[in-house]
């Protein structure tokens, strides 16, 4: 009976989230610079839809800038929620996030590769990024495998997390290097593609979302069931007849290959995937993909509106990349999440 409880709070606290993401996101499109009303919102959809008349402007501002960035940004956000959930559950670390453990360095130094030697822009970033992210995954992983055939005492998860620190800062030292030799055109390109920004988002990038993450999010769901059993640890898990190594492959590349596309589509977007998990699970009191991948898109949706529209009020017309907003909100988490860390030990 408690469990019955328990579970229906859960789906109805998931639900407000939901509930959330649905009024965040009609306000990043109804409201801002451009105020669109509700019926002309509709109006405008239903005539590029049925190839109506457009209204002069409004149609434009509504259909190729603010209802393609509203959507990108759910959508990275779900994506980065659910790997971050994915990694810190798994790993019961709650400092393994993609951001943490190398995966976004990884797509960050290729994008940055692509930009400064060879010039590259738009998709080509994009797929580089996605490759380099991929690339990284599999040497973190090599890494960590390698050091646990000759070191007994410490935990995969925790071998993960190490290996991906050094890897990230070997990355970001290549990184700082080629932002030097750039000249100032390209380095303020890769720095912008580096603080994670959804200026470039568009119908295309939308639609290559859409469908990976149409493939992504019911293989999450597939193959999340060792999940809850995986918390426990190894010996625990191995112990109740889940197969540690191939569940723990299957859901590290399930979580990269998310975290990859999202990066790839809107550049790495700091610490939404480190909140995500943990103010879900806050939430839920329970750890939760749906409350994860809700919270994601919520904290990307909210964080691209105060960058869009209230921060160059407060700034004297400076617009943020989305990913220095949330990379402010992230700092002060990580922070307080040490402290109270501490305080545990202690």
């Amino acid at each position: 009976m408690m469990e019955q409880r328990g579970g229906r709070g859960r789906l109805n606290r998931t639900a407000v989230l939901a509930a959330a993401v649905v009024i965040l996101f009609l306000a990043s499109v109804l409201l801002g610079s451009y105020t669109v009303t509700v019926p002309d919102f509709l109006t405008i959809v239903g005539n590029h839809l049925t190839g109506g008349p457009k209204i002069p402007g409004a149609s434009f501002i509504v259909m190729e800038n603010k209802l393609p960035r509203a959507v990108v940004g759910t959508l990275i956000g779900i994506a980065f929620g659910l790997a971050g959930a994915l990694f810190q559950t798994m790993l019961r670390n709650p400092l393994a996030s993609p951001d943490v453990i190398g995966i976004s360095s990884g797509a960050s130094a290729a994008a940055v590769v692509a930009i400064v030697v060879f010039g590259a822009s738009g998709a080509a970033v994009s797929g580089a990024a996605l490759v380099g992210a991929l690339a990284v995954a599999v040497l973190i992983y090599a890494i960590s495998r390698g050091a646990g055939r000759t070191g007994r005492g410490s935990a995969a998860g925790n071998r993960l997390v190490l290996a991906g620190v050094g890897t990230a800062a070997a990355l970001q030292a290549v990184v700082s290097f080629l932002m030097t030799r750039a000249d100032i055109r390209t380095a303020a390109d890769a720095l912008v593609w580096l603080n994670g920004s959804l200026n470039s988002a568009n119908w295309d990038r939308a639609g290559i979302l859409f469908l990976a993450l149409a493939a992504l999010v019911p293989a999450t769901g597939l193959i999340a069931g060792p999940l809850r059993v995986l918390e426990l640890g190894d010996d625990a898990a191995a112990g109740l007849g889940v197969r540690v190594n191939t569940a723990r492959l299957a859901l590290v590349v399930t979580a990269v290959s998310l975290a990859a596309v999202a990066t790839a589509a809107a550049g790495p977007v700091s610490f939404v995937a480190f909140l995500a998990g943990p103010i879900g699970r806050r939430f839920t009191r329970k750890a939760s993909l749906p409350a994860s991948a809700m919270v994601g898109a919520l904290i990307v949706l909210a964080a691209d509106y105060f960058a869009a529209n209230l921060a160059p009020f407060l700034l004297g017309g400076t617009v943020l990349p989305v990913g220095v907003v949330t990379g402010a909100l992230g700092a002060p988490f990580l922070l307080w999440l040490l402290v109270t860390a501490n305080r545990k030990d202690a």
